[in-house]
């Protein structure tokens, strides 16, 4: 099944490119959360980071900083850039080809970006734990 970013790869829907190689597409999102937000994406269809293999990554990744920089040099009041990339229905994916959502920030712009501190819920055997976890899962391969 296609989606929309399938369709937009493909040339069915029109898209305004800032970037494109053999295997990524760079386009503004037409929700524009800031002035020049461009969504990357892979062009092989993933439904996210977790479809990831090393040399999907190397070809999607590798291409962020250029398409970044190329956003930053794009306009002399952008002063700072957030990546994001949501994975999942639960943490806000809402199209189901993996994406990167570049914004550029402006001061003043209104936009927030809401972060949790859960600091005083933690402890030392918290931390330690839940670091062995993800780290156990290295060993794994």
């Amino acid at each position: 099944m296609s989606d929309i970013f399938d369709k937009i790869i493909d040339g069915s829907i029109p898209s305004y490119k800032v970037y494109e190689d053999d295997n990524v597409l760079a386009f503004l999102d037409l929700t524009q959360a800031t002035p020049g937000h461009t969504l990357v994406v892979p062009k092989k269809h993933v439904a996210d980071i977790f479809e990831y293999d090393d040399e999907l990554a190397a070809q999607v990744l590798g291409v962020l900083p250029k398409i970044a920089q190329a956003i930053k040099a794009s306009d002399e009041r952008i002063v700072g850039l957030n990546i994001i990339n949501n994975n999942g229905e639960y943490a806000g994916q809402s199209v189901f080809h993996s994406h990167f959502h570049l914004l550029p920030r402006y001061e003043d712009d209104g936009f927030d970006i809401p972060v949790l501190d859960h600091t005083d819920d933690m402890t030392e055997q918290i931390y330690q734990a839940r670091a062995q976890k993800i780290a156990d899962q290295f060993k794994k391969d």
